[in-house]
């Protein structure tokens, strides 16, 4: 008997990142095959607006408006899905954000967004989903990944780790959530027209259509294995350069999107710390302070 896959008869679905995008997209797709679905972002007038697109469907979109990076909230918020609609039997945890991250312009700010959104926004619905999914002994959970998790992309330094580290937190979790008959996918999308892609003002070869994609995902979420990837001929093609020695590797990127061609952008303006103070504490081996001026 394989791992359990949810149905829309088994219980609720829950979709994080639903405002817009991919996630809503999915959240509208599921309801079509009958799912009560759960839909949570932190916008409310689009959740709500998207509640009320399901009209005539054979499921419906309930808003649990609410903010992935606060762990707290999402702890409240699985527990009232639960408590409202029942039991959580797929969850697609897809919010995510995209800061471009150059080396000519570093801000560790853009990291550690990035971070509590595409990570730790993760984590906060995954651990409450975990414990409630492992006391029914069913459940399936996708996480969205991208394909830039293969290899370090311009521009991705920070959205690119944080989904590296995504698919490899999923690897890891696999072996014990196999045990509890809890299904863990990982999806790695390439370059869909979505607002995320909107700020990109490079080519972004294989772009699909949201509506693409989400039929795609909802597909690998009925019949799919551990990583839903798509457009499959870009997902194996970056996989494949990802095989090539690391010289190759960057000389062929380089190449292909013209990496080397662009001017680094102005030098950005660090904050200096400057050391005013006249003198400098040595401490001897004894731990007798000196004081030199």
């Amino acid at each position: 008997m394989g791992l359990y896959r949810a149905l829309p008869e088994d219980g609720v679905a829950w979709v994080t990142g639903a405002s817009k995008g991919i996630g809503r997209q999915v959240a509208l797709d599921l309801a079509r095959q009958g799912y009560t679905v759960a839909a949570t972002a932190r916008n409310a007038e689009r959740l709500a607006a998207l509640a009320d697109e399901v009209s005539g469907l054979k499921g419906r979109i309930v808003a649990f408006p609410g903010d992935v990076t606060d762990e707290k909230a999402m702890l409240e918020t699985v527990a009232a899905i639960e408590e409202r609609l029942g039991a959580v039997v797929l969850a697609v945890l897809n919010a995510g954000a995209y800061y471009p991250a150059r080396g000519d312009a570093l801000e560790v700010a853009n990291f550690v967004k990035t971070y509590q959104i595409n990570l730790f926004g993760v984590l906060h619905g995954l651990v409450p989903l975990i414990d409630r999914m492992r006391e029914r002994e069913r459940g399936q959970i996708a996480l969205m990944g991208s394909v830039s998790a293969y290899g370090g992309l311009p521009m991705a330094a920070a959205y690119g780790a944080s989904k590296a580290a995504l698919n490899n937190m999923a690897e890891a979790l696999k072996f014990d959530l196999d045990k509890m008959n809890i299904r863990l996918q990982v999806i790695n999308p390439g370059f869909v027209e979505t607002p995320l892609t909107n700020k990109n003002n490079f080519a972004m070869p294989a772009l699909i259509s949201v509506e693409k994609a989400s039929a795609r995902i909802v597909e690998g979420l009925r019949t799919g294995g551990f990583e839903v990837a798509f457009p499959r001929r870009f997902a194996w093609f970056l996989k494949f350069v990802n095989l090539f020695p690391h010289p190759a590797y960057f000389w062929f990127l380089n190449w292909a999107m013209g990496w080397r061609k662009r001017p680094l952008g102005p030098a950005r303006r660090s904050r200096k710390i400057s050391l005013t103070s006249k003198k400098i504490r040595l401490f001897s081996d004894k731990g007798r302070a000196k004081t030199k001026r």
